[in-house]
């Protein structure tokens, strides 16, 4: 036997083939003996680090810079979130940027993914099996309950004797239909969870390949999608349809032996969730619980230097994005309250809107070009070219999808509109009834998606917040509230939601903030000295910042515990 592909041999150097392993490079990943060693560093192109063999792994892969050959990325730039060589730390590409140690990024990244890996194995797999189950559970009850309904049809059809024997076939057929398609319904449903289950099964192995490996690009560019599989599927379920017997009478057989009724299938969106929040409360969906201040406090101010700002984004917890009538978009960093970047709009007019994207890119709607746009690297890319549509709000959703408030040039009429990437996913119109659910015209609308994926958009026109679920059907309309404060009609603008799936609109006419909660209840009003707040957004510790439009500048009020 070749002692080579003897699969009782111990591991044989990569170069010699021959000896036994007893080092290896973490660079190239390769196994050496002693002997081959020199060799291998021979290679002066890449910075080898050679261990023991028990040590392998034990080196972090720095990422390749790729603009500098030979050198190695130390340093990460969070604004272009690229790494980065000293060479590059030193060019003026980079300036005013935050700079982190990429080695931070390794451990933030390695933690959010061991999260990740922890939540789909422990919480997610185990509610998709028990899904499976209940599953199978229904096929096997199918049996009985159409048994049940069949005997019942052939016992009261031996009591009208042969002459009705084709009718009482005809309903079984009837029966045995319905049951084909309640089993259909039902295995395909199955079918679709077990899918699921394997693409989860599929996705911790993934992760934990990753966690397992040492190169940090793969860490850096991973991509965290645990999101999409916390959306549990619906129930689908149907109720068995009963058979009425009729006694005999001189009427023609249809309608004296008996009706069966129809099938009825229901699908219940959210019917799992409960299973998630029992095996996971900590999971996306459920946030821990915050009351709203009684006493909200206003922690810092920004002068934009606007002449009207009307709009604010937030990147992070330390720098926004602010927009006005200029076409300059401005990066300020809250606490020095100094300019950080500016971009410029391709059209010299001031943006309809402004959002950011889930890896920090901003996003502005042009309504003079009927475009919207992405800034990657300071470039500014076309992702939407309307045609007869000019956009009014945009925001980012939690699953990646853009969403656009956009009016018709032609009649007027306006809608909602998901795109993924720059392509066309789901319309928002009309409701139940084949009404607008918006306004007509180029009124301002707003737009945010909650927690619990509903659509908010704040209609300036119409003086309401309107609410639809994730299919687009509609659930409210708040129209402010009639009282002694409020001495002008109800002006919404700016809208943006929180952790508690509140919904916070700017009230521009009567000086104020409206908070309502994700059913259209209304909860406090936060003045806070503002006058004619216009934008709103909220950072990820639900920090609200406000932009007013008269006085241009941008308040951070903190007002939940």
């Amino acid at each position: 036997m070749d002692p080579r592909t003897s699969a009782q041999d111990v591991m044989r150097c990569d170069l010699c083939e021959t000896a036994v392993v007893q080092m290896h490079c973490d660079t190239c990943l390769v196994n050496l003996c002693k002997a081959c060693v020199g060799e291998h560093i021979s290679d002066e192109s890449k910075d080898h680090k050679v261990v023991k063999f028990q040590s392998r792994k034990s080196t972090l892969l720095h990422p390749q810079c790729a603009l500098h050959d030979k050198k190695r990325c130390d340093m990460y730039c969070e604004q272009c979130d690229i790494p980065l060589c000293s060479a590059c730390i030193v060019s003026e590409n980079h300036s005013g940027h935050k700079i982190l140690e990429i080695i931070e990024i390794y451990h933030t990244k390695k933690m959010e993914i061991e999260k990740e890996n922890e939540e789909m194995r422990k919480s997610i797999y185990p509610i998709y099996e028990d899904i499976a189950s209940d599953a199978e559970k229904r096929i096997s009850q199918l049996d009985k309950g159409y048994e049940g309904i069949a005997t019942t049809i052939t016992n009261h059809g031996e009591e009208w004797h042969r002459q009705i024997d084709k009718l009482v076939n005809k309903l079984k057929a009837e029966v045995d239909n319905m049951k084909a398609i309640h089993k259909a319904a039902l295995e395909k449903h199955r079918a679709e969870i077990n899918q699921r289950i394997s693409d989860i099964d599929d996705k911790i192995r993934k992760l934990t390949k990753l966690l397992e490996s040492n190169d940090i690009s793969l860490f850096t560019h991973h991509n965290i999608t645990v999101a999409k599989f916390r959306k549990l599927p619906p129930i689908v379920d149907a109720s068995f349809p009963n058979f009425t017997p009729i006694k005999f009478q001189e009427e023609p057989f249809q309608q004296l032996f008996g009706k069966l009724s129809s099938l009825s299938l229901t699908s219940e969106e959210y019917g799992y969730n409960s299973k998630l929040q029992q095996i996971s409360p900590e999971a996306g969906s459920f946030p821990p619980i915050k009351k709203i201040l009684d006493e909200p406090e206003i922690v810092t101010t920004i002068d934009t230097e606007y002449e009207n700002a009307n709009g604010v984004a937030c990147l992070s917890e330390e720098q926004i994005w602010t927009a006005g009538n200029s076409s300059s978009i401005k990066l300020f960093n809250i606490n020095q309250g100094s300019i950080l970047q500016s971009i410029t709009t391709r059209s010299g007019n001031g943006p309809s809107a402004i959002a950011v994207t889930k890896n920090g890119e901003l996003v502005y709607a042009d309504k003079s070009n009927r475009n919207v746009n992405i800034v990657k690297n300071k470039k500014i890319e076309e992702v939407i070219k309307l045609q007869n549509w000019a956009p009014l709000g945009v925001c980012y959703t939690s699953s990646g999808d853009l969403l656009v408030t956009m009016y018709s040039d032609e009649n007027r009429k306006s809608k909602v509109v998901r795109f993924f990437g720059s392509t066309e996913k789901q319309t928002i119109q009309i409701d139940d009834k084949g009404q607008p659910l918006y306004s007509n015209g180029s009124f301002t609308k707003y737009i945010s998606e909650n927690k619990n994926l509903d659509i908010c958009v704040s209609d300036w026109g119409a003086n309401a917040v309107v609410v639809v679920n994730q299919a687009g059907k509609l659930r409210f309309r708040y129209t402010g509230l009639i009282s002694a404060q409020n001495k002008k009609e109800f002006s919404p603008y700016g809208i943006t939601t929180d952790s508690q799936s509140h919904i916070l609109t700017a009230d521009c006419n009567n000086h104020r903030v409206h908070i309502i909660d994700q059913d259209g209840q209304f909860l406090r009003y936060l003045y806070c000295g503002l006058n004619e707040p216009f934008g709103l957004c909220t950072d990820t510790n639900d920090n609200l910042f406000v932009a007013q439009i008269s006085t241009s500048k941008v308040k951070k009020i903190k007002y939940l515990h």
